[in-house]
C-alpha cells in the first residue's frame, strides 16, 4: 500500500484550520459526497476517524499532513479535548510529551491530579512521574498544599505540557 502523501490528501479533502473540520473535495465513493463533513468518531474516546483508500486515519494527524505537508509520529491535543482539532490546539511531540500532557486519572478520588491520601501518615502525598521514573513530592496537611506542589514540578518538569487537572 502506498503511504498517503500531503498532495494526495488535499485533493481528495479541505481542511479548516479554524474549525478543525475536514471535508470531501470530491465523490470517492457511494457513501461520500463533495461537501460533505469527512469522518467519523472513535466509540472509545471519540477522536475522529477519516477512512481514505481503505485504510483508516486519526484527524488530527491528517490536520497536520494537510498543513504541513508530513505525517507526524505523534500528535499532542494542547486542551486535552481529542475532538478538538483546530490547527493551534494541535502539536507535534514525542511521546513522553504527549503523557505529561494527561489528564487526571479518572479513578483519583482526590479531586487533584498528582495527589492522593496515604493512611499511614494521615496526610495527603503529592508525587509526579517524568520520563519514566515517580519522584516523591512530600507529604502534606491538605490536598490543596499537595496539589500546589504538584504543580510547581509539573512547570518544572513538563513545561509547556503540564496539565494540572
Amino acid at each position: 500500500m502506498v503511504a498517503l502523501t500531503a498532495e494526495k490528501l488535499r485533493e481528495l479533502l479541505s481542511y479548516d484550520p479554524d474549525t478543525g473540520l475536514f471535508t470531501w473535495r470530491k465523490r470517492t465513493s457511494n457513501r461520500v459526497t463533495a461537501g460533505s463533513v469527512a469522518g467519523h468518531p472513535c466509540r472509545r474516546d471519540g477522536r475522529l476517524m477519516i477512512g481514505i483508500g481503505g485504510k483508516v486515519y486519526l484527524a488530527h494527524r491528517l490536520a497536520w499532513l494537510h498543513v504541513h505537508g508530513t505525517m507526524p509520529k505523534e500528535i499532542d491535543h494542547v486542551d486535552g479535548d481529542p475532538t478538538n482539532n483546530r490547527l493551534n490546539n494541535l502539536r507535534e511531540c514525542s511521546h513522553a510529551q504527549n503523557q505529561k500532557n494527561l489528564k487526571r486519572a479518572k479513578h483519583n478520588t482526590s479531586g487533584f491530579k498528582g495527589v492522593h491520601y496515604h493512611r499511614g501518615a494521615g496526610k495527603w502525598r503529592a508525587r509526579i512521574q517524568s520520563d519514566g521514573k515517580t519522584k516523591s513530592l512530600g507529604l502534606h496537611q491538605t490536598p490543596e498544599a499537595a496539589h500546589a506542589a504538584y504543580c510547581g514540578a509539573a512547570l518544572e518538569l513538563h513545561g509547556d505540557f503540564a496539565r494540572f487537572q
